[in-house]
């Protein structure tokens, strides 16, 4: 990369200044009908959903359709006391009916996007300025030959999960809450045209995809890679939690509604995909191989250490051990990943730009 993701152009930081994450209202909503969503596969073969200008927001629509069956989908919801007549529950169930797989095994994505401006070469900044559940129940499911331990799955399960919106927590047992924290496990831009559909499963290196990172949820920001005029963004697999890892191959999956802002960075040329959160810098390794998945971590973090706070290789090399998390994202998804986290607290020297999203207002006020 050429520059860092910390530097805003002009016209940029006063866009961001103008934002307030409590009070923003999305200039656009795009539902989860059937014509608006893909299945499986991103291409840049497959016609826009909805066209943008940028530094405009959306809000998203995603869901999860585990549990629900071909032949009765109506059946799910009933057997779970849902209501058929929930907009939610309407849509999935068109969906379910009316989308058709073409054979790629993959996610249920909204999109594309097509963000007017965006150009090969630059960098798409998604900032993730909210996101909730729009059902209250989410599933977890596994079976032999998927996950971390595929000869160790005895048979396939599939665990329902209710969540109280109320209180922020899914109800895993009568003892058992686990707190929610909603993100998407999937967003991409295209990928070139010769390259034709690449399947949703995996996260790609340079498009992004199924990174499964538990913390690219509401007030993070994810930096793509433009590969195709206008980035065609896509996005899916909703999550309202999951530890690191997602050992049993899923979440919490369930069915959001993500409202984001997309920036088209002329000023910023990366070559992977990267992230940043309040307090962090997320840079990622991606390999079948999680050891070689780790060594590519460790590689972008030194990197990204020397290319934006100015470190030889040594210095980088050494505080990426002492002082860097390096976390297992996932070991489910074919491409393994592993995210370095970079405290943005580490560094002293005036180095750290101001961020647009500030997760404890009231605490800073009281500064």
């Amino acid at each position: 990369m050429n520059h860092s993701p910390l530097v805003r152009a002009g016209a940029l930081t006063a866009l961001a200044s103008l934002l307030s994450i409590s009070a923003h209202a999305a200039d656009h909503h795009l539902r989860s009908i059937p014509a608006n969503m893909v299945w499986g596969y991103f291409s840049a073969d497959t016609p826009p959903v909805m066209r943008i200008k940028g530094g405009e927001s959306v809000e998203i629509d995603t869901v999860s359709l585990g549990g629900i069956t071909d032949e009765n989908p109506e059946k799910f919801f009933l057997d779970h006391g849902l209501s058929l007549d929930d907009p939610a529950v309407k849509e999935s169930i068109a969906i379910k009916k009316e989308v058709k797989s073409l054979g790629i095994k993959g996610h249920m994505m909204t999109g594309p996007i097509f963000i007017e401006g965006a150009e090969p070469g630059d960098t798409l900044e998604v900032r993730v300025l909210d996101i909730k559940s729009r059902l209250p129940y989410g599933m977890n499911s596994g079976g032999p030959g998927r996950g971390g331990i595929p000869d160790a799955v005895p048979r396939p399960y599939q665990k329902y999960i209710p969540l109280d919106l109320t209180r922020n927590v899914a109800k895993f047992s009568d003892t058992i809450e686990v707190p929610l924290k909603h993100f998407q496990g999937v967003m991409a831009v295209a990928p070139t045209a010769d390259r034709g559909k690449l399947p949703s499963g995996p996260p790609y290196p340079d498009i992004g995809g199924n990174f499964d990172n538990k913390h690219l949820g509401k007030g993070a920001t994810i930096y793509l890679p433009v590969q195709v005029s206008g980035a065609l963004f896509h996005v899916g697999d909703p999550h309202a939690a999951q530890g690191n890892g997602e050992v049993s191959i899923s979440a919490v999956e369930s069915a959001n509604t993500v409202t984001m802002q997309f920036i088209v960075r002329k000023d910023l040329k990366i070559k992977a995909p990267m992230a940043e959160t309040p307090t962090h810098y997320i840079v990622m390794g991606l390999d079948v191989e999680l050891s070689t998945a780790m060594h590519k971590a460790i590689l972008a973090s030194i990197d990204f250490l020397k290319e934006n706070k100015k470190l030889d290789f040594f210095d980088a090399l050494a505080l990426s051990s002492v002082a860097v998390d390096f976390e297992v994202t996932q070991v489910v998804d074919g491409t393994k990943g592993i995210h370095a986290m970079i405290p943005k607290s580490l560094f002293k020297d005036g180095s750290v730009a101001s961020y647009w999203y500030n997760p404890n207002p009231a605490l800073t006020a009281a500064k």
